[in-house]
């Protein structure tokens, strides 16, 4: 049977990647392996580890609150162990984190074929955007999200018959779980909606050097708010999360229509969002899941610019002002009828089947593949 490794690091990617994780557990046909790293066993970010359903094969620890060079250096010594005892046929890697970035240095170093979600995505405000690009040509099976992506994979020298659209996996999520009612997720976040409810996440801005300010200019903004309840959710380890902590836990006590979380989980997460009138901050769930509940997005300044938009998406400075605008914005438009652009039918199904019957042989042979240019 074919020996499958996938990792996952933090808990977005893996409330994103868990309808796929469930699957490769059930499946007879393949014996596979769940790594577990990085913030999912840290404290500090809510040690969601303990979230994870399915059968851990081995946890790692990279000493993800070190500094980000530090982590990477460990990630790629130990998932290279890791990766010369198991022998995996494949490793399955979401995204655009430093630490994984590292699992597939690792996995590309021990000639072991990778296949990549989300590649060709581009988030021109953080160093993700370079990071995702770097996995992609160390990758050979790519799964992307939209054609604009499938056509960024290829012109990265790609060969098209391993691009496959299949859409945002995250979205599979809402269909295929039971989300909490209202009562319920209010006894479970010990939390009381309030007339007007917004769902916050804001994460470093790795590029632009002045999270402290951003951080800063929204939480002043959500000040001026009225009548208003914020669920508040920790940022990830990206440089500069310090600045986000401090500010949103001193938010926290003085406001008390505000609560902070370390994590909600993926649940709890989407459940909340059946119930807030926006999704705010700079998150790429804004982008992502939010369209799919018909509600709008508050994008805060550069870290999600790039991708493909939903109408109900509604971009803004982060500066204080205009961060109000924009929420004022979502009380007088109508995103009843938004589509999501990244919805596509049987994701995770489609993901899984290529990765059991691609024919490995001679597959890390790459050829570049190139694109005329006029």
């Amino acid at each position: 049977m074919r020996k499958i490794a996938l990792v996952t690091s933090t808990r977005a990617e893996y409330g994103i990647m868990s309808r796929l994780i469930d699957l490769l557990d059930k499946d007879s046909d393949v014996d596979f392996y769940l790594f577990v790293t990085g913030m999912h066993l840290s404290e500090k970010f809510g040690l969601t580890k303990n979230e994870i359903k399915q059968k851990i094969y081995k946890e790692i620890d990279i000493e993800i609150e070190a500094h980000p060079a530090h982590s990477l250096a460990l990630t790629i010594e130990k998932f290279s162990c890791a990766f010369r005892e198991l022998k995996p046929d494949i490793v399955v890697l979401l995204g655009d984190r430093y630490e994984i970035m590292g699992v597939a240095q690792a996995a590309m170093l021990n000639n072991i074929p990778i296949a990549h979600l989300y590649g060709g995505d581009t988030t021109q405000g953080a160093i993700d955007e370079a990071i995702r690009h770097s996995i992609t040509k160390m990758s050979h099976l790519h799964f992307v999200s939209c054609e604009q992506s499938k056509k960024r994979v290829i012109q990265l020298g790609e060969n098209p018959s391993r691009v496959f659209n299949v859409g945002a996996l995250a979205l599979e999520n809402i269909k295929y779980i039971d989300l909490l009612k209202k009562d319920e997720l209010e006894k479970s976040l010990d939390f009381k909606f309030n007339k007007k409810n917004l769902l916050i996440t804001f994460h470093p801005v790795t590029l632009e050097g002045d999270t402290k300010g951003q951080i800063k200019e929204l939480l002043d903004a959500l000040s001026e708010l009225k009548d208003t309840n914020f669920i508040i959710t920790c940022p990830n380890s990206d440089s500069g999360n310090e600045e986000i902590f401090n500010q949103i836990i001193e938010f926290e006590k003085k406001n008390k229509n505000a609560k902070v979380y370390k994590s909600l989980g993926m649940l709890r997460y989407l459940s909340a969002m059946q119930y807030v009138d926006a999704v705010v901050g700079n998150s790429s769930s804004g982008i992502y899941e939010a369209p799919s509940f018909n509600i709008a997005t508050v994008n805060i300044g550069n870290r999600q610019k790039g991708r493909k938009q939903a109408s109900s998406i509604i971009n803004c400075n982060p500066q204080k002002n205009d961060i109000l605008s924009a929420i004022n914005k979502i009380y007088i438009e109508d995103f009843s009828k938004t589509i999501n652009p990244y919805k596509k039918e049987n994701t995770a199904l489609n993901i899984l089947n290529k990765i059991k019957n691609y024919n490995l042989d001679n597959i890390l042979n790459k050829e570049f593949y190139n694109i005329e240019v006029k």
